[in-house]
């Protein structure tokens, strides 16, 4: 999970504080599924209260925000809460990002119709799905091997053709599809990996949480004549990435 002033999400959590979050929304919410006619409704709410009243502008984000169907990308028993203000978990002790910081960090990327991302954390598939809406082809790595399948099923059943899922190590990137016009990080190494680097794209923008364990900023990276350029975002807290054997880096 990460953590963001202000505001709480991310793509994969400490379990004890997700299932915090999810007690916490249970204590207002009903258990009941919402009928198919109101998850657009919901969807509408949560872009104008949780995404755009925080600052969130661009167009083409807020579009792909009311489109993708969040409540498809959680387990079915938490669908009732598949529109809150929050993150949820989907296994391996991982969490869907709360749809605010989705929005955020793909704003930050200036993505176009032509952009080729690379995604590092697929997690449940609903972040590579938001950039799909926006942008030509979506290359997103998971290192759990039952999170990234469940993704790619999930993914195809709803026609998202334009997006690749790869099992394995995101430090190493996927060399063999870069350059990539942008890259986003949803997981913590302590510094930028030179291999991600390396695969980004001349002129191409790089969002990614950096530091230790509960201090990290999150840092876009632009490269220009060969050099990356960062600024600080927002202050958040994500998982540290880690390697196959779960070592962090």
């Amino acid at each position: 999970m990460d953590f963001i002033i202000p505001g709480i999400g991310g793509k994969a959590g400490w379990h004890s504080v997700t299932i915090l979050f999810v007690m916490m929304a249970c204590t207002h919410c009903s258990s009941q599924e919402p009928a198919k006619d109101d998850y657009e409704r919901l969807r509408g709410d949560m872009v104008k209260w949780q995404i755009e009243a925080r600052g969130v502008r661009d167009a083409e984000v807020l579009r792909a925000m009311r489109r993708v169907e969040r409540h498809q990308f959680v387990p079915t028993e938490l669908r009732h809460l598949a529109y809150e203000d929050h993150p949820l978990p989907i296994g391996e002790d991982q969490t869907i990002s709360q749809p605010y910081i989705v929005a955020l960090m793909t704003e930050v990327l200036d993505l176009g119709k032509s952009s080729r991302v690379l995604e590092v954390g697929t997690g449940s598939g609903y972040q590579a799905a938001v950039l799909a809406e926006i942008c030509d082809s979506v290359f997103t790595m998971e290192i759990f091997e039952s999170l990234g399948k469940s993704a790619e099923e999930v993914l195809h059943r709803l026609g998202y053709r334009n997006v690749s899922v790869r099992i394995g190590d995101g430090y190493q990137g996927w060399p063999e599809q870069a350059p990539f016009d942008a890259i986003i990080v949803t997981c913590a190494p302590t510094h930028v990996p030179e291999p991600l680097r390396e695969q980004l794209a001349e002129g191409g923008r790089m969002v990614i949480p950096v530091g230790k364990a509960w201090s990290q900023e999150l840092i876009l990276l632009k490269k220009s004549d060969g050099r990356l350029r960062d600024k600080e975002v927002i202050p958040v807290r994500f998982v540290p990435m880690i390697d196959k054997s779960g070592k962090a880096y």
